[in-house]
């Protein structure tokens, strides 16, 4: 059978749910494959390849702006202003707009060198931060330290020796405590440990909470009058390493920082898998694609000393080499190459006297003007008889105060998206427009920017009794060749419209086959695989990894296939003139193009149709309520999540504003969505409610 006979057979019987099933199991081939589509390359990348490619692609582009000192003061204040955003905190006023911090001292510890204030101020409003502050025994103004603690369960207490040697060589130094650990426990692990992967929705990283944390602690040391507020510092290991990026990136009054084991690109995260073993404070929100560089940069040309071990589980030695001479490039184009020194450690993920001293002697010759070298500096003393117990160190000697915002910061931290006030078609258009918008730069921005070729395929085609149809192939992104089945009745008049189903990640062989069958109109019918389901699925096992480390490239397993759809759509679109070359007219309209899809899929195929603006009819058959909701613990199951949705727009107001698009909803309608509902029957859209697909008739 060639082509043209293809599409001139002709039927009397209708495609059914379980006729089209049918068709999957008994095809016969319409000819032999195409020389040319079987030497064509099909190989898919696995999933790990490509965001491993992602994340390598941004680790090589990090500072590219910055061709020049020009450039980068040309570019810096947009820079950080878009580095706040991906922190939540764009909306952060300058220190004389804040809230006041109540710093209350609830205790103080007399040494002989030393005084030790225990105290917590208020970052936000009754968000409390529990802190040690060492203060010098002398007269006069002191450089201030801020010390950020990393993840030991006793935090202050662990780390106490640090502060206790910056006080003895005449620094004011404030250790503030993590929300996840001391005292008051919150959350650090949202999406690590808890399935709480909605974060990613929310735009909310805890990483920006100790970022906020240790910038009110820069306002209590300059609020001091023991403190010059004009010499300040930040350091810390681990998390603590890490936040010591964050504060000094964030606030410019930082003159020094040293950031202990703490280091590491993009593309060794996700490529040797370290990411696994790292907290959700460890990493932005990454609206703009950035890597540990591009944060560098908001600390140049000031004074940066990067410490770490070689021999750290989770921060390679070789991504840590790559981030400090991308950075030392950056300064020498700033002339301030002298302000860049990297400290390398023999051994584990720790600290080390070199890295001790090093540090020491670093914040004493650009706060105080003293030129000691690392060897005379002295280390700290971590004798048994020098250290506090816990009780002494204790701030809320009574326990927490049963108002603190900490254990609930990650959730009273973020307002969702309510539902736009819309009275007519023009208020509705105006609110879409602005939502795609919204959209593209703070969700989608991942998606390719030069889409490479749709490169449509007919790989065979085949019958079956009544019907007809073909498997045809469509490149996605660069690495990804996917594929969709149509069938079509022979009856069915041609050009016909046209419903695309997307296949459940996981499902049984052939539902989604069936699922569609189900829809009783003369359409032409097509079944299409977005990543992570059919051909290219991956096991569950990897879920977890895979959600984490696709939020670090600025994406999600939700918006790629979001893409994938996109994509979809416009192969499906020029599939009926491909396949009527031989001049027999098109098979398909494509302006008649509608989409069905089940479970997690609804999301996806919600915001593909908002993006895409022409989709005639929309089916969801149990459509999740919400984005704002947690996850499975392991990873597994649906993965809804979509960077920062939650800041602009919700699923149900998505549905809304598909107005005209007929929304067709199978089974129960989650209550979110009265709405869309509403919005639908104000404008005079059709918004239906069936208990099974096969009870939709088409108008």
């Amino acid at each position: 059978m060639n082509r043209r006979d293809f599409l001139k057979v002709s039927a009397t019987a209708g495609v059914t749910g379980a006729n089209l099933h049918g068709v999957m199991n008994s095809m016969n081939l319409a000819h032999p494959m195409n020389p040319s589509v079987m030497s064509k390359e099909n190989v898919n990348m696995t999933i790990r390849d490509y965001l491993s490619r992602a994340a390598r692609r941004i680790t090589d582009g990090a500072l590219s702006d910055f061709t020049d000192a020009a450039a980068w003061r040309r570019l810096i204040p947009e820079k950080r202003r878009q580095y706040l955003e991906m922190m939540g905190l764009e909306d952060l006023p300058p220190p004389e707009e804040r809230p006041p911090l109540n710093v209350k001292v609830t205790g103080v510890v007399e040494r002989p060198q030393y005084r030790i204030e225990k105290l917590y101020y208020e970052s936000l409003p009754k968000l409390y931060v529990t802190a040690n502050l060492y203060v010098p025994k002398r007269e006069g103004k002191f450089p201030g330290v801020v010390y950020v603690c990393g993840h030991s369960d006793t935090q202050k207490v662990h780390y106490q020796a640090h502060p206790r040697r910056f006080a003895e060589l005449g620094f004011v130094c404030l250790i503030v405590e993590t929300v996840q650990l001391g005292e008051v426990r919150g959350y650090h692990h949202g999406c690590y440990r808890e399935g709480w992967f909605h974060w990613y929705s929310r735009g909310y990283t805890p990483a920006g909470i100790e970022m906020l944390n240790g910038i009110r602690g820069l306002d209590l040391l300059s609020q001091r009058e023991d403190v010059d507020a004009s010499k300040l510092g930040v350091t810390g290991i681990s998390g603590g390493g890490a936040a010591s990026w964050w504060i000094a990136a964030g606030d410019e009054r930082i003159r020094v920082a040293a950031p202990v084991c703490g280091t590491a690109t993009l593309a060794s995260h996700i490529y040797d898998r370290t990411i696994d073993g790292h907290c959700d404070c460890m990493w932005w929100i990454n609206t703009y694609r950035w890597d540990l560089a591009d944060v560098g940069a908001l600390i140049a040309p000031r004074p940066l000393m990067i410490a770490s071990a070689d021999r750290d589980g989770i921060f390679t030695i070789a991504s840590i080499r790559e981030v400090y001479h991308q950075l030392k490039g950056l300064y020498e184009k700033l002339g301030a190459a002298d302000n860049l020194r990297l400290v390398e450690t023999p051994g584990e993920h720790a600290y080390h006297e070199r890295s001790r001293t090093a540090i020491f002697s670093w914040f004493l010759k650009h706060l105080q003007g003293k030129d000691v070298p690392p060897e005379q500096v002295g280390d700290i003393d971590q004798s048994p008889e020098r250290q506090e117990s816990a009780d002494t160190l204790r701030v809320f000697v009574n326990g927490p105060l049963p108002e603190d915002r900490t254990l609930t910061i990650h959730e009273d931290f973020f307002a969702p998206p309510q539902p736009p006030q819309i009275e007519n078609k023009a208020q509705l258009e105006e609110t879409r427009r602005k939502v795609i918008t919204l959209l593209k730069q703070k969700t989608f921005g991942a998606f390719p920017t030069t889409p490479p070729p749709l490169d449509v395929q007919v790989e065979f085609e085949f019958a079956s009794g009544n019907t007809t149809g073909c498997r045809f192939a469509f490149t996605s992104e660069e690495g990804w060749r996917l594929h969709g089945r149509l069938t079509i009745a022979n009856d069915v008049k041609r050009p016909a419209p046209v419903v695309v189903a997307l296949r459940l990640p996981g499902e049984e062989r052939n539902a989604t086959e069936s699922f569609v069958g189900r829809v009783r109109a003369p359409w032409a019918k097509v079944v299409v695989e977005p990543r992570g389901t059919g051909e290219t699925a991956w096991g569950e096992e990897l879920q977890w990894h895979l959600r984490r480390a696709a939020a670090w490239t600025g994406r999600t397993m939700a918006s790629m296939r979001v893409y994938d759809v996109l994509r979809a759509l416009a192969a499906v679109r020029s599939l009926s003139p491909l396949l009527a070359k031989e001049g027999t007219g098109e098979v398909m309209d494509g302006k008649q193009v509608s989409l069905a899809a089940r479970g997690e899929m609804t999301a996806v195929a919600l915001y593909a149709a908002l993006l895409d603006g022409q989709v005639r009819t929309l089916f969801l058959a149990s459509p999740p309520a919400t984005q704002n909701a947690p996850s499975q613990r392991d990873g597994k199951g649906a993965a809804i999540e979509m960077l920062n949705c939650l800041r602009i727009t919700d699923l149900p107001q998505v549905a809304g504003l598909l107005y005209p698009t007929e929304l067709v909803f199978v089974g129960e309608c989650p209550a979110t969505y009265a709405w869309a509902e509403e919005l639908y029957r104000k404008l005079g859209g059709k918004f239906r409610r069936v208990h099974d697909l096969t009870a939709w008739r088409a108008e």
